[in-house]
């Protein structure tokens, strides 16, 4: 089985992280997508301090149609920073027959050499780097942290970079929705409406909890 692994703080989920699910699981056949929200992440400061919980519910209302879509609240249940190599590895150990694809946009794909053990997450499952707006990746080898790229080829012709583990990066162009969290808190905050930008059911609980009333 081919398993897609999200990650985010997804504060709140939006229309353009469902966007890329979709068209990584559609790209690499993916048998199912798999939303982890962040615990702790380590990588910025959590905006508002919204609890696990109320970003996971959100995640859950959203997807809860989708027979491809899963949640996983595994960073919610282990203490310290939510590393991606250390939910990587529990994937694999809890599915060690599956093919793991680790989705990720092109704006954190760019920082990805800052990023905890990098080097092993690449090693580790192949990954795919779903176009964001305005990070667009114009020579992918070129993308790479400089410490690892004589660890790749690239096939042009399929956009893609092969790793001596056997491992891949594929690159997508898709239709990337220029939608951000921190704008969705900020219309909520003052009271605009947020459709459009959310699944229906998520702009209503986060209305019903006034999740965002004091992000201002």
């Amino acid at each position: 089985m081919r398993i897609g692994l999200m990650g985010g703080t997804f504060n709140p989920v939006h229309l353009a992280h469902l966007r890329i699910a979709e068209e990584a699981r559609q790209a690499c056949a993916l048998d199912r997508v798999v939303f982890i929200p962040a615990g702790d992440p380590p990588h910025k400061q959590l905006a508002g301090e919204v609890p696990f919980a109320l970003r996971s519910r959100m995640v859950m209302l959203a997807i809860k149609d989708d027979p491809f879509f899963e949640l996983s609240e595994i960073e919610g249940n282990r203490t310290g920073k939510s590393y991606s190599i250390d939910t990587i590895q529990a994937f694999h150990e809890h599915f060690p027959q599956d093919e793991l694809y680790f989705i990720i946009g092109s704006d954190s794909f760019l920082e990805i050499g800052l990023w905890y053990r990098f080097r092993e997450i690449f090693a580790s499952c192949n990954l795919i780097v779903v176009e964001r707006p305005g990070k667009r990746i114009i020579d992918p080898a070129e993308a790479l942290p400089i410490a690892i790229r004589a660890e790749f080829s690239y096939s042009s012709g399929a956009r893609r970079l092969d790793h001596v583990a056997g491992t891949n990066v594929r690159f997508l162009s898709g239709c990337p929705l220029d939608i951000s969290s921190s704008e969705i808190r900020a219309l909520a905050a003052s009271g605009h409406s947020i459709a459009q930008l959310v699944p229906p059911q998520v702009a209503a609980y986060i209305t019903e909890q006034g999740i965002y009333n004091t992000c201002r």
